[in-house]
């Protein structure tokens, strides 16, 4: 099978994880017989540096002439330190996902055996966590008009807005996935306050019948963050708005121990996004310290959900397994062992794949 990706880096550790990503995708690949060809695009604070804009045409024709986009990461603390920079890296993301049609952020979380001890959380809440998060990715308050200052500076102001049709399209998704995991679904919302979220209850009430065996539960959002922490097993697909997947998705995030081991897909109507949930990470950038495997992990479901090969992604997630039950593992998860730098964890993942 030939694969055409668009590789990403962007900023602080991006180059450096990407690349491991790409050593493994290409032993992979190797092994089943696919033929990949890559494309390398600017984004981000480098993509300011180098063309003025955080997300180039040149960049976007690379993602939309591609099957799939393998990303790494976008920030850079010279622009966040400078809060009236005009332009600044975050600004690409946002343009990419609108663009491509981005509408859904994909985020599995589960747990490794070997790392519950990790957690912030008791081992017996954790043991055995695995839900999919399901954000909407391009309308709600990140996205909706008007949005500024007023003339005198002293007042800001930004809109939350969703049509019928965005809601639909996301909590399809979502339903379509609770049937093929464990048949539960929570969608998250602020319907006692929020006129937007009331729009989502009653969208997803007249869905209901259409998916009978489905379980389906409505949570206020403040809720639903106490709730992830006190029973996170009781979770098997959760979808929401844009602005409160970004931050219960975050929230979820730390239960595994680490953010470096989460991967996450955004789908969209012209390609697929796949990407590390993690930021830059600027202070490593360029140490070869960064936790390469929720890129990595990213790359597995590049395979699984845009190409449609599990094998694959099911030999990926294999090989990380192994690694880290082999206590191969960067310094944020090390622990009384050894940490070992970016690329020694991607020459044993990589070595692994070979030897099966």
């Amino acid at each position: 099978m030939k694969l055409n990706i668009a590789l990403l880096p962007g900023d602080g550790i991006g180059p450096e994880i990407v690349e491991q990503a790409k050593r493994v995708v290409d032993a992979v690949s190797e092994k089943f017989g696919h033929e990949i060809n890559y494309t390398e695009g600017l984004v981000g604070a480098v993509a300011i540096d180098k063309t003025g804009n955080p997300y180039p045409d040149k960049t976007h024709d690379i993602c939309m002439n591609s099957d799939a986009v393998l990303f790494g990461a976008i920030g850079d603390p010279r622009f966040d330190n400078d809060p009236n920079a005009p332009v600044r890296p975050e600004q690409g993301l946002l343009a990419m996902r609108k663009k491509l049609g981005l509408y859904a952020n994909l985020r599995p979380v589960n747990t490794f055996k070997s790392l519950i001890h990790k957690s912030p959380l008791k081992t017996e809440l954790v043991d055995g966590a695995d839900f999919m998060c399901v954000r909407e990715l391009t309308g709600g308050i990140y996205f909706g008009k008007p949005q500024g200052r007023s003339e005198d500076g002293n007042t800001a102001y930004d809109s939350s807005v969703y049509s019928k049709d965005e809601i639909i399209r996301i909590c399809k998704l979502a339903f379509e996935y609770a049937m093929v995991r464990r048949k539960k679904l929570t969608i998250v919302d602020k319907a006692n306050v929020l006129a937007t979220s009331r729009l989502w209850r009653e969208t997803a009430q007249k869905m209901e019948p259409d998916y009978p065996e489905v379980t389906v539960e409505y949570m206020f959002v403040d809720n639903a963050a106490m709730q992830l922490i006190q029973g996170p097993k009781n979770f098997d697909v959760m979808v929401t708005e844009n602005m409160f997947g970004d931050i219960l998705t975050d929230e979820a995030s730390v239960i595994t121990g680490s953010l470096g081991l989460l991967p996450s897909a955004s789908i969209g109507l012209h390609t697929s996004v796949f990407e590390p949930i993690h930021g830059s990470y600027p202070q490593a950038a360029g140490k070869n310290i960064a936790n390469p495997v929720a890129t990595i992990l990213s790359a597995a479901m590049m395979f699984e959900y845009a190409f449609k090969l599990m094998d694959e992604g099911a030999m990926i997630r294999e090989a990380i397994e192994k690694s880290i039950d082999s206590n191969i593992v960067t310094e944020d998860i090390a622990e009384g062992v050894s940490a070992k730098t970016t690329s020694e964890v991607g020459d044993w993942i990589v070595d692994y794949i070979k030897s099966k």
